[in-house]
């Protein structure tokens, strides 16, 4: 060992012997002072030595000196100088990366090539919003990584996500994001304008968009995106013009129901087999029956972008799980919903009391039969 490397040891256990604040950031400064000055010529044996050193001194940090701002300071300033070197000794990057405060932990979320995908993901399950805004900066995501942020259902991470060229983003993850943009402008244009975006996706959402949204869309979709997106909101277009000239479906389908119910065959199993076999306009009649509301209260959840409104029929018609996931696939506009979403619905299916889902049933049918407001002349 070096004259300069003893004296390094010495003053670290100096240091964690006095376990004073201003010795302990005054240490991690000098060693990472003497780690950043050789990083690129150190084996494996050292950085280990030096992980060592580090995993020390913050252990004595946090276990001391956390109350005292010039710690956390120090430990912000070993995340930030750490954070972009490969050589960074991985254990030490990893007890950085889940610090609480985010201040030290962020660097090293955002720029660590040493945390893997493992590491990202207990992170993101563990920690909050700003832990996931951090991760979701990386400079490359893959898609098991950003299905974990998405998960979290924070706007803002979905926002970091979609202006991260880099994060890849699976059909699951878009349609996640999707039920948020319904109600967010900013995030369907960040949306709609990813290049990765799947074209079915995209007049999913296209379907559902204000027509200021689209004009926006048409405005700042990339060269090579335009006439995709012009396409695209063209067959929103033409889908939502088939939907409505369905009404004429919905005729022959409720005269059915109507008679299955006269003859007291409308129950359940019947329902069922109008949902497994797709017959959308029967579907929706015979859900309308059982649940004792009407087809324009059902039809709107079934066309809805979220999946979660449907749900409240199928309680007060007393559905069993398996009927309201043929249901689910049933649906037009959302599709087979993917496998987490649709046990994240069984469980809120299943939370849902038959009195509160009544009480929602109800003011909805009052709400679709309410005239509308009298234009002031």
């Amino acid at each position: 060992m070096s004259d300069a490397n003893r004296s390094i040891a010495d003053e670290v256990e100096a240091a964690m012997a006095a376990g004073s604040a201003g010795k302990c950031t005054e240490t991690v400064q000098r060693v990472t002072a003497l780690f950043m000055a050789s990083v690129g010529s150190y084996s494996e044996e050292q950085i280990d030595l030096f992980g060592n050193v580090f995993e020390r001194l913050v252990n004595t940090i946090e276990l001391r000196a956390m109350a005292d701002i010039g710690a956390r300071i120090a430990l912000a300033e070993l995340s930030t100088q750490l954070a972009p070197v490969p050589q960074a000794p991985a254990s030490v990057i990893r007890r950085l990366a889940r610090h609480e405060d985010i201040t030290v932990a962020g660097p090293v979320l955002t720029e660590s090539p040493r945390l893997s995908n493992e590491d990202l993901i207990e992170i993101a399950k563990a920690r909050g919003e700003q832990h996931l805004i951090a991760i979701a900066g990386r400079w490359w995501l893959q898609e098991i990584v950003t299905d974990t942020l998405l998960v979290q259902r924070f706007p803002s991470v979905s926002r970091r996500l979609l202006s991260n060229p880099g994060a890849r983003v699976s059909a699951a993850g878009f349609a996640v994001i999707l039920n948020q943009a319904m109600s967010d402008p900013e995030l369907a244009v960040a949306t709609g304008i990813r290049a990765d975006l799947p074209a079915e996706l995209r007049v999913q959402l296209l379907r559902s968009a204000t027509e200021a949204v689209k004009k926006r869309l048409l405005l700042q979709a990339p060269p090579y995106l335009f006439e995709e997106m012009r396409s695209a909101i063209s067959a929103a277009s033409a889908g939502v013009d088939r939907e409505l000239s369905r009404e004429r479906d919905f005729v022959a389908a409720r005269m059915l129901i109507s008679q299955l119910n006269r003859d007291g065959r409308l129950d359940e199993a019947a329902l069922l087999g109008f949902a497994r076999q797709r017959r959308y306009a029967e579907t929706v009649v015979a859900l309308a029956e059982l649940s004792q509301s009407s087809v324009e209260v059902v039809r709107p959840l079934m066309q809805s972008l979220r999946s979660d409104g449907i749900l409240v029929p199928c309680k007060v018609a007393g559905l069993a799980w398996e009927t309201v996931s043929a249901i689910l696939d049933c649906r037009y506009s959302s599709g087979v919903a993917a496998d987490e979403e649709r046990s994240k619905l069984r469980r809120q299916f299943a939370e849902l009391a038959t009195d509160k889902a009544d009480r929602l049933l109800r003011l909805w049918m009052v709400r679709s039969v309410a005239p509308a407001p009298k234009r002031a002349d």
